[in-house]
């Protein structure tokens, strides 16, 4: 957009005024999310409107996001899935752009979002994920080639009920962004561990919901086989140790909470016992 305006000399010029922001919601869920929280806001500056769901910070994380213009509504945490869609149903706008408070648009990708057409509903978006640890990104592995649908109209989409690895339930099929989103989500190797071992409890009670059958000689079968995919045949050797660590975090995934509902099943066969 431009405007006029009269120099000196009285000659006219043109100025270029800055573009004006997108009908977009940019919806981050947040929880202890400082680190990360100011580059995560500036990415999504072009956004309308900036929407912060908070679970209960208790460092800096509110006052990153006031400071930056955010609005920030408090919301107990419910599950990332419920969580996000509670988001996606207090924002002013239809369009909604998700990000985790680790995750940064880089220039590509917002270039890319600000020359979308809109006029189209049921139209989504995915975008490539690049996964760093620390500040190395891994390039193999089981997190290689990965997208996720971030951008969509709540009209036609929404976050299924998931309570871990939440996805986006769509119409038609998403189109590929150019770009990615850099995703700052371990500062460590043993993050990388611990997140799994975290989340396995709550894949447990997934899979009791759904009355998955688990059999103890299947564990070290599904273990094995998972490594051997990510380490070997999905590459992830090529990044070395941190490859090698996040092969063993997928045998977690995969095993842990199974033999978790095993323990479970073991405990309910005792109290049964006369």
């Amino acid at each position: 957009m431009n405007s006029v305006s009269t120099t000196n000399t009285g000659e006219l010029s043109l100025e270029r005024l800055p573009a004006p922001p997108l009908p977009i919601t940019a919806l981050i869920i947040t929880l202890n999310g400082a680190t990360h929280l100011g580059r995560v806001l500036s990415s999504v500056a072009f956004c309308h409107e900036r929407l912060v769901i908070d679970s209960g910070s208790t460092d800096n994380t509110i006052c990153l996001a006031e400071a930056a213009g955010a609005r920030v509504l408090h919301q107990p945490f419910l599950g990332y899935g419920p969580q996000k869609q509670a988001g996606v149903e207090l924002a002013i706008h239809d369009w909604i752009l998700s990000l985790d408070d680790d995750e940064v648009l880089d220039a590509e990708a917002i270039a890319a979002i600000k020359r979308l057409d809109f006029s189209d509903p049921s139209a989504c978006w995915s975008l490539r994920r690049r996964t760093f640890i620390g500040n190395h990104e891994i390039f193999y592995g089981p997190w290689r080639n990965d997208r996720v649908v971030r951008l969509f109209n709540r009209h036609t989409a929404a976050f299924k009920p998931l309570w871990v690895h939440e996805e986006v339930a769509y119409q038609t099929p998403p189109k590929r962004l150019p770009g990615s989103i850099q995703h700052f989500s371990y500062d460590h190797l043993s993050d990388v561990i611990a997140r799994s071992v975290s989340y396995a409890p709550l894949k447990a009670e997934i899979m009791q919901e759904k009355g998955e059958r688990v059999h103890f000689w299947k564990l070290p079968v599904r273990g094995l086989a998972t490594f051997v995919r990510c380490y070997f045949l999905q590459g992830g050797w090529r990044d070395g140790a941190r490859g090698f660590v996040i092969a063993l975090s997928r045998v977690i995934d995969s095993t842990l909470p199974r033999a978790i509902l095993l323990e479970a099943e073991g405990v309910k066969a005792k109290r049964r016992t006369p």
